[in-house]
């Protein structure tokens, strides 16, 4: 069977991102059908062919989504009184909700509203016009070491990953997975290579091998193939080794920032 990665790398996919009557919306069969509005030819007809012959495999469709439910709930429950003393501080220290909701994008091209414990000032995002010569992140991303943006809780969050607490909720309802790509903005996917929509293919997850790899200090290509590797290999054993790998790259802070 031809594999996800080779299938797509060289696809013409159009880069924009769905509307809500977009066939993007229905998930990974309805994202086959959306291509081959932009493919012709003998080739093409062939690969598409060898996306339907494709099935969602069981360990996605049942025991990782099992995992998914059984430990966000339990990471939910476990860590309630630090979620709410982090949101208690983040509240006194500045003005604000304490969390961060921000449209990303998902399985299929679908998109979803993504939770974060707020580490900005809450007119963050109206000033990143402002900054954004600042970047230094390569690709279609934006990361700044020392981004003036952060508040003093908020680089501590940051620094110790508890920011992402919140995607727990996001675990438990299925819009993402505990493992897989870090869920991209809309206007990052709008600047997609072909090759990069492989993301797309999977749940977005919480921790993946970038994450665990060094995060914003790898370039925008090694982040791309570290997540193609991950859609390739994917399975109870993978996911097993990425997880235990958080939890040392947690406490190390590598590329945390």
């Amino acid at each position: 069977m031809v594999s996800r990665g080779r299938l797509l790398a060289n696809l013409p996919i159009h880069r924009r991102i769905p509307g809500p009557d977009d066939p993007l919306r229905g998930g990974v069969a309805n994202l086959a059908l959306a291509i081959e509005t932009d493919v012709v030819g003998a080739a093409e007809s062939a690969w598409l062919h060898a996306v339907r012959q494709q099935r969602w495999w069981s360990y996605e469709a049942t025991l990782k989504r099992a995992l998914d439910i059984v430990l966000s709930l339990l990471g939910l429950v476990s860590t309630f009184p630090l979620l709410l003393a982090i949101a208690i501080v983040i509240r006194i220290e500045s003005p604000g909700s304490p969390f961060f909701a921000q449209e990303r994008v998902g399985l299929g091209g679908q998109r979803f509203r993504f939770y974060k414990f707020r580490s900005m000032y809450a007119d963050a995002e109206q000033r990143r016009a402002e900054i954004l010569a600042l970047n230094e992140a390569d690709g279609p991303v934006f990361k700044l070491r020392h981004d003036p943006r952060i508040t003093r809780l908020g680089r501590l969050l940051r620094r110790t990953s508890l920011d992402e607490l919140p995607q727990l909720y996001n675990v438990l309802k299925g819009e993402m997975s505990l493992v897989g790509p870090r869920p991209p903005l809309p206007g990052e996917v709008e600047l997609y290579r072909p090759e990069d929509a492989l993301r797309l293919t999977v749940k977005p997850g919480i921790t993946c091998w970038w994450q665990v790899s060094g995060r914003s200090d790898c370039s925008f290509e090694q982040w791309m193939e570290y997540d193609r590797e991950y859609i390739r290999s994917i399975s109870l054993g993978v996911d097993l080794r990425i997880l235990l790998r958080t939890v040392t790259a947690v406490l190390s802070c590598a590329g945390a920032y």
